[in-house]
């Protein structure tokens, strides 16, 4: 057995239980694709919108555009320090202290990180390890199943119910056990756009605190939500001293391809989690790094400006979906919509995906990838549209969902 061989026979088991890895092997063993791949490839085989994904179609704020072109041209572009560039780390904490009232100290409490998913493998890689649970709530976004299989820690979850997706209280408290090392908290949630109320996030620092765990909170869309206020967990009382925060430029300024992410929290865990990341990228992206912390300064009127421009896309979408007699669910952050195909009496969202490129021209994500087995059958019928598109690619897409009834009518009729 080759040394690849046996390097994924080692990390396949895990990673089969996350979401992607439901479909990162096939039945023989051998490397699949996974289902947002698959989907993609449906819809450019045949022209349709790709909705399946969760990237922007239009570019950030010209001013933090043109300050990277002028950090390239200054030369900043050789290595950050590991840490990151001290003005970015300065503006983090600014930051942090502007929208929150928190106040990390730029030196030893905030790193910069080759985007938020850098920041969540390196925590979970520097916290965890065989014999250790991580929590989450499920379903869950896909890099979290596979990055706590590749630390060898066990992952546990907690459900979130639909319509509102918001957890049972006591099925949370069960979820806990003394094995729990880190609490994975993603607000707001992505796949399901919830957004926890001050209640929810009160009750996992309680439990946190009373098993000793770490609480991580992702928080990438900390300025994306929707007639809700975002409450960061660190600002709970008794959290602050346990709480690695993460966030990143990606979202909220529209530039997801530049991998410019951040985390904060307390000295000692702050640098646990430093050891590691510098064996993972080190540093990257010191022209962006520039940009972003002037980025982090504009004024309120963007802040406020982002969430409205992506609100009024989400009901651009919604009006489709209805049209299109699927159960629209509440979502009140992120950049995603969940429907349930029950509505229309189908049960399989998973292949209803696979089937709407062809049908309609438009293409998303079924949510039983982003769960393990017991959560994926709660989740069977429920179906991840991206809202953060062009408005007129919206209205194309929603156009063109109001005839999906139609066409399945047409197809069953056909059979």
């Amino acid at each position: 057995m080759s040394t690849f061989e046996r390097s994924a026979n080692r990390i396949g088991a895990p990673w089969q239980r996350t979401a992607e890895g439901a479909n990162l092997l096939g039945p023989d063993g051998s490397l699949g694709v996974t289902i947002f791949e698959e989907i993609t490839t449906l819809a450019n085989s045949v022209g349709a919108i790709n909705l399946g994904q969760g990237f922007p179609d239009e570019d950030g704020p010209l001013s933090i555009r043109e300050a990277a072109r002028a950090a390239i041209t200054a030369g900043a572009n050789q290595y950050a320090p590991g840490k990151g560039i001290l003005e970015l780390r300065t503006a983090v904490a600014r930051h942090q202290n502007r929208f929150y009232g928190l106040q990390p100290d730029p030196e030893t409490e905030v790193i910069i990180t080759t985007g938020a998913t850098e920041a969540i493998a390196a925590t979970l890689l520097a916290l965890t390890g065989p014999g250790d649970e991580v929590l989450t709530f499920e379903p869950f976004y896909d890099s979290y199943g596979a990055v706590i299989g590749l630390s060898g820690a066990t992952h546990t979850t907690a459900p979130l119910l639909a319509p509102d997706f918001q957890p049972d209280l006591a099925a949370l408290e069960a979820a806990f056990t003394g094995r729990t090392k880190v609490v994975l908290i993603n607000n707001p949630h992505n796949p399901t756009g919830a957004v926890f109320p001050r209640e929810v996030l009160a009750r996992v620092v309680e439990l946190a605190a009373r098993h000793d765990a770490v609480i991580v909170t992702d928080e990438v869309y900390e300025h994306l939500t929707f007639g809700v206020q975002h409450i960061p967990l660190a600002t709970l009382p008794g959290a602050a001293e346990r709480t690695l925060t993460i966030s990143s430029a990606g979202k909220t300024f529209s530039l997801t391809g530049w991998k410019i992410g951040w985390l904060s929290g307390p000295a000692e865990l702050v640098a646990a989690v430093r050891t590691v990341k510098q064996f993972l990228s080190y540093s990257s992206g010191s022209p962006f790094q520039l940009a972003i912390a002037g980025g982090l300064d504009l004024g309120d009127e963007f802040y406020e400006g982002i969430a409205t421009t992506l609100e009024r896309k989400r009901d651009i979408l919604s009006s489709g979906l209805r049209a299109a007699g699927l159960e629209v669910l509440p979502s009140r952050g992120t950049y995603f919509i969940n429907v349930d195909t029950s509505s229309l009496g189908i049960t399989d969202a998973t292949a209803l995906a696979r089937q709407l490129p062809s049908l309609v021209g438009v293409a998303a994500i079924p949510v039983p990838v982003f769960c393990h087995p017991e959560g994926a059958e709660r989740t069977r019928s429920l179906l991840r549209f991206a809202f953060c598109k062009k408005e007129e690619v919206l209205q194309e897409a929603a156009g063109r969902l109001a005839a999906l009834q139609g066409k399945l009518q047409g197809k069953l009729q056909g059979h």
